[in-house]
């Protein structure tokens, strides 16, 4: 896949929501990171002040994964496919922190190894039902990682055009931290040491294992560590190579991405190589304990905006953002300035 130079956020905007956040009634800086976040959303948005995301949408891309067969994790392969119809039926983590932050919910059947009845809130784009084992071959035919950002773009750009104003994503695959942990010590040059973790809380034997799995992807991986579609096709998951092209495709739109956990993170790498301006669009929702999402994250060089030691996936730190997101660009749509309120300011 050819490298793209996407659009900048609006540096115009920027600069106006910069100089609003000085003469709103506060001390200058005193908001911290919220008006870091206000002056985002205004150059994303391309507006001073910026909208209040009213239609925040996540995204839950489903796969599964062949390296299970590696004992990589304990939970058996069927979950992935369980906790889908249990997303579909309203009972997961992710459906009751959507209603409390009024987000709807999508699921993304990848690679999911079932079939499901239609359902209003499914989206269905598989390939295949399972990756490859990427202990001993590749994930996937790149035609086929190329096929699903492709998917991805299309899907963010028909949900933008629908009045989706805010972007989640959020993942399911049992085994998806083993492919995640590989993509991002591929893609930022760290050990498997480094970026692998516990993933669904695996004992030291089987965090061993993983380890072991991840050195071997990574190390003999003989292909472009600059190529998305290679890196994926390699050691990726199919909701990878999605939400991808969801978060190019959103960056296209114009819309805002509220990154999950360390799958969402090793997606958005890739859809950094893909296209470089991606990262202006991104924010980190939270931090999660897998040591690879800092990674990530630092790479992309975001900062989460909460660590409240979550491990879940689903979009549910992602999802717990969304009332600092929308605070962020009420506050420079509604706080009153100096002049406005007559308050009177500091003396030089």
């Amino acid at each position: 896949m050819t490298v793209k130079t996407g659009r900048p956020i609006d540096g115009v905007s920027m600069d106006e929501a910069r100089g609003l956040q000085g003469r709103l009634t506060k001390p200058a800086g005193s908001l911290g990171r919220l008006e870091d976040l206000g002056i985002q959303l205004a150059g994303i948005y391309r507006a001073c002040p910026p909208p209040v995301p009213r239609d925040p949408l996540i995204v839950i891309a489903a796969g599964d994964h062949g390296v299970i067969a590696e004992g990589v994790t304990p939970w058996p392969q069927e979950v992935t496919a369980q906790m889908v119809g249990n997303f579909l039926a309203g009972g997961a983590a992710i459906n009751v922190l959507a209603k409390e932050v009024g987000a709807r919910v999508v699921v993304v059947d990848c690679g999911v190894h079932a079939q499901f009845e239609a359902s209003p809130m499914l989206h269905v784009v598989k390939r295949a039902l399972v990756t490859g084992d990427i202990y001993v071959e590749p994930a996937m035919p790149e035609s086929v990682a190329l096929e699903l950002i492709e998917e991805g773009m299309s899907f963010a750009l028909q949900q933008a055009a629908r009045g989706v104003d805010l972007l989640l994503t959020g993942d399911m695959g049992i085994a998806n931290t083993t492919p995640s942990a590989a993509l991002i010590a591929a893609a930022t040059g760290v050990s498997a040491h480094a970026v692998t973790g516990r993933g669904t809380g695996v004992d030291d034997h089987t965090l061993a294992k993983k380890t072991a799995v991840v050195a071997h992807v990574v190390d003999s991986f003989q292909g472009d560590r600059a190529s998305a579609s290679q890196l994926l096709a390699r050691m990726g998951g199919f909701e990878h190579a999605f939400l991808a092209g969801l978060i190019v495709g959103a960056a296209e739109a114009s819309v805002p991405v509220i990154l999950d956990g360390v799958i969402s993170v090793a997606a958005a790498l890739m859809a950094s190589l893909i296209d470089s301006t991606v990262q202006q669009y991104l924010i980190a929702g939270h931090r999660s304990v897998e040591p690879g999402a800092s990674v990530g994250l630092t790479h992309l060089g975001l900062a989460p905006l909460v660590d409240l030691g979550l491990r879940l996936g689903e979009g549910t730190g992602a999802a717990l953002s969304v009332p600092m997101v929308r605070a962020a660009a009420r506050i420079l749509a509604e706080m009153a300035t100096f002049d406005s309120a007559g308050v009177s300011t500091a003396k030089d």
